[in-house]
């Protein structure tokens, strides 16, 4: 005889090694003196019908559902095209601005300065040693407040009316007489052209290089002036004559000059310089 731990339950079939009520395992047991109280359930009431799966007390199977399926109820998501559009357009402003401002700046950089006005006097000659032409004393010049039309060095072709010619002159013949007073030699390399050849008023004969080499600053010169200014012009080359009066510490000279110049790289350069002292 068996019995059950769980329910206390005892079976008399030898083929049963679990409890049909909980199934738990059956436990050998003595017989008891009394068979009368033996409780012996029938083989028709102890086993399930053949067809019958067994199911522990109070359990349920779920539901079967397919693996991975689930059902939504939430409306689908619509995603938003704008902010991409006008992020696009942006960037499209943007890139084309700084298109433009690149464009200006390189359009700066590359175009050649052109001529511009000077605000010092400066005219280049050489002359007597006496007249304290090649002086490097900083001065005034009275006839400073002169306009002139600045030449576009981009331009090839070299102007023709007479009197932006004689304005640009004078302006570059004030430029001349402050870079030799201060022996300044970078500007006067860039006013002389390279086959520069000047008289001075001793007969004295000399080229831009030895030009360059002994010019030293004078501060005798207070301020000067110009008078008289002619000029006569031929295509690409100009003779422009006229007078310098020099105030000095001590004296007033004056000098007749005779300048030429010739149309190169978009501005006049000098080619030629006689000079003489007015006695």
């Amino acid at each position: 005889m068996k019995s059950c731990p769980t329910c206390k339950k005892t079976f008399t079939d030898p083929n049963l090694s679990f409890c049909i009520d909980d199934g738990t395992p059956l436990v050998s047991v003595a017989d008891p003196a009394d068979e009368a109280t033996v409780v012996s359930p029938s083989l028709s009431e102890s086993v399930p019908p053949p067809t019958e799966v067994y199911k522990p007390r109070d359990w349920q199977a779920p539901d079967y559902q397919p693996p991975g399926f689930q059902t939504s109820t939430a409306a689908p998501t619509t995603k938003k095209t704008w902010p991409w559009v006008v992020g696009v357009l942006a960037l499209v402003g943007i890139g084309m601005i700084a298109i433009a401002i690149g464009g200006i700046l390189v359009f700066k950089v590359l175009r050649p300065e052109s001529n511009k006005n000077s605000s010092t006097p400066s005219a280049d000659r050489r002359g007597d040693p006496n007249s304290n032409l090649n002086s490097n004393a900083p001065v005034s010049n009275s006839n400073n407040e002169d306009s002139v039309t600045p030449i576009d060095e981009d331009d090839s072709t070299p102007p023709t009316d007479k009197d932006v010619v004689l304005a640009n002159l004078k302006d570059l013949e004030q430029e001349w007489t402050v870079a030799n007073i201060n022996a300044d030699k970078r500007k006067l390399g860039r006013i002389l052209a390279d086959d520069y050849v000047g008289t001075s008023g001793e007969g004295k004969v000399q080229g831009k290089a030895e030009y360059l080499r002994s010019i030293t600053p004078d501060t005798a010169i207070q301020k000067w002036e110009f008078e008289d200014l002619k000029v006569a012009l031929m295509g690409d080359r100009a003779t422009l004559d006229g007078v310098i009066r020099l105030q000095l510490a001590d004296q007033e000279a004056a000098y007749k000059f005779t300048d030429k110049f010739v149309w190169r790289d978009g501005r006049w350069q000098a080619v030629g310089s006689e000079i003489s002292r007015i006695k």
